[in-house]
């Protein structure tokens, strides 16, 4: 392919909607703003959810909720997940750099390894946190958890 040949995606680049351009059209006379007021003249501009100086509704609700800014969020991996790895790839460590080389977590995220499932293969996994099936799902069969 050359720079030449390049061209937008079809149907991306539709014609501008003439208005203002008589009543022929279809978008003459009041140039689809309605009749008069405010919002048909131009320079109208006003911030979102502006209600002619009216509290607005953003404001007139009350705030509720609470977030929790120490918060961890984990990605969570199953032990079935890690069999089909273990079977797929013959796996037998499991850490988060394998687990981004399989695709399932990315880069910076904590992963945390969970029950569901079943586990036939003895492994050694290494992760930032582990729920209590998922331990004495590893550990039952000789493997061994190491928290990072």
């Amino acid at each position: 392919m050359e720079l030449h040949e390049l061209k937008p995606a079809k149907g991306s680049l539709g014609r501008d909607r003439r208005r203002g351009r008589g009543q022929g059209s279809g978008r003459g006379g009041t140039s689809t703003k309605g009749h008069k007021g405010q919002k048909a003249r131009t320079g109208y501009s006003r911030n979102f959810g502006f209600e002619g100086g009216q509290m607005p509704l953003q404001r007139r609700l009350p705030k509720f909720g609470f977030k929790n800014f120490t918060r961890k969020e984990y990605k969570g991996i199953n032990i079935s997940t890690l069999q089909e790895l273990a079977d797929m790839k013959g796996i037998t460590k499991v850490d988060p750099e394998s687990l981004q080389a399989a695709g399932l977590a990315s880069k910076n995220k904590l992963i945390k390894i969970l029950g569901n499932g079943k586990l036939t293969a003895r492994l050694e996994v290494k992760a930032h946190a582990f729920s209590e099936s998922a331990k004495k799902a590893i550990e039952n069969l000789g493997g061994t958890i190491e928290k990072i």
